[in-house]
């Protein structure tokens, strides 16, 4: 019987902390964030942010990409979704397949440069998965010739 109450007690105990975390510090974009600097927990970066921790080297445009084609290598990821898109701005989610958490991946062109900015809406570090994706999204954009290698 006490050996019940634990396994009992353990499963509130995660199902508890699982919940709290998919419950704090949530929001749902609704902005263009691309010029904005992260805050100040590690499950962010960008190339409007100076800090090396939250930095992404920047994205030279090769001439003549528009945004439907940066909006189609972002899409060939798993679980992405257009939730907004416009002239030069476009804002992607990404959900986690297991706990179905999202990051919003904005990008936005502007001055022959791709700014780009991916911050999962949740938690206090992502494990590095937003840097992961970010820099997979530049493999596929230097393989497809829409930015420059080396800028």
């Amino acid at each position: 019987m006490t050996k019940t109450i634990m396994t009992k007690a353990k499963l509130l105990t995660l199902s508890s902390i699982v919940f709290l975390t998919a419950c704090g510090a949530g929001y749902k974009t609704t902005t263009d964030r691309t010029d904005e600097p992260c805050g100040d927990s590690p499950r962010c970066v960008s190339t409007q942010d100076s800090r090396e921790e939250f930095n992404l080297a920047p994205f030279k445009l090769a001439p003549d990409t528009n945004i439907n084609q940066i909006e189609t290598v972002a899409l060939s990821f798993d679980n992405a979704e257009v939730a907004a898109i416009d002239d030069n701005y476009l804002r992607v989610e990404y959900t986690s397949s297991v706990f179905r958490y999202v990051d919003d991946m904005e990008v936005k062109i502007q001055d022959g440069e791709l700014r780009v900015r991916s911050e999962a809406r949740i938690g206090y570090y992502d494990f590095d998965v937003n840097r992961k994706r970010v820099e997979a999204f530049r493999a596929k954009l230097i393989e497809t010739g829409l930015i420059i290698a080396n800028p």
